[in-house]
């Protein structure tokens, strides 16, 4: 006797392989070292840990390669086992795990949409509906010039100034439609707009005004005996 699973819904498929695929641009053979400084970089975040511990530097490492390559590449995960001693199945189990890492080239401005339910609820679709015609591209595709990539990513961490978009590592908040053309414009032109709240918030206080701490704090000794 059996018994028969059903479901109603599909399969959902993620949008990253975790088995590595060689490439031209991507493959053991393309090789990679860290540059005289970030070699000196590498070398003080190796020294932070205790010489038996030091692969706990495997994701400082893992940043480093790819802010200088602009991609995490097998050659760089190779390079940062080399460097730590470690086999090199240890680098590819984190840079597989950590979204963080792009295995794949992308564009020089790497955007990001949350579209987790805080910013869905406060119009996360729209902005990357926008974002999609202004780019002309989808979702997981870079421009012809090689300058943006356009991915869709879970809570960025900013619900409070929702919706955000991360570009690279600047966040821009509070979007609307309108905001997120003349923030993408801006990044064509070459003079990107100031990270933060695009709507005219500080930082994360109340659209409306505050509610609450509208008076001057109270001095010290507020409230206690005068013959204490």
């Amino acid at each position: 006797m059996f018994r028969r699973l059903l479901s109603s819904t599909r399969a959902l498929r993620s949008d990253k392989l975790f088995v590595h695929r060689d490439t031209n641009v991507n493959n053991p053979n393309v090789k990679f070292e860290f540059s005289p400084e970030n070699l000196e970089r590498a070398k003080e975040i190796i020294a932070k840990y205790p010489p038996q511990y030091k692969r706990g530097a495997t994701m400082p490492l893992l940043d480093l390669g790819q802010r200088q390559l602009g991609y995490t590449s097998i050659s760089v995960m190779n390079y940062v086992a080399q460097l730590l001693d470690v086999p090199p199945m240890r680098v590819y189990e984190v840079a597989t795990f950590y979204t963080m890492y792009n295995r794949d080239p992308v564009g020089k401005y790497f955007v990001q949409v949350c579209t987790t339910t805080p910013c869905q609820l406060c119009g996360a679709n729209d902005i990357l509906k926008t974002l999609e015609e202004t780019l002309g591209i989808k979702v997981n595709e870079t421009t012809p010039d090689g300058k943006f990539t356009l991915v869709e990513v879970e809570c960025a961490g900013a619900c409070v100034n929702a919706p955000v978009v991360a570009m690279n590592d600047d966040y821009y908040e509070d979007l609307t439609p309108e905001s997120t053309v003349k923030l993408i414009e801006s990044y064509k032109q070459g003079n990107p707009l100031k990270p933060g709240p695009l709507s005219g918030r500080q930082s994360c206080e109340p659209k409306t005004g505050l509610t609450s701490l509208t008076t001057e704090p109270y001095g010290p000794g507020f409230g206690v005996r005068s013959d204490l």
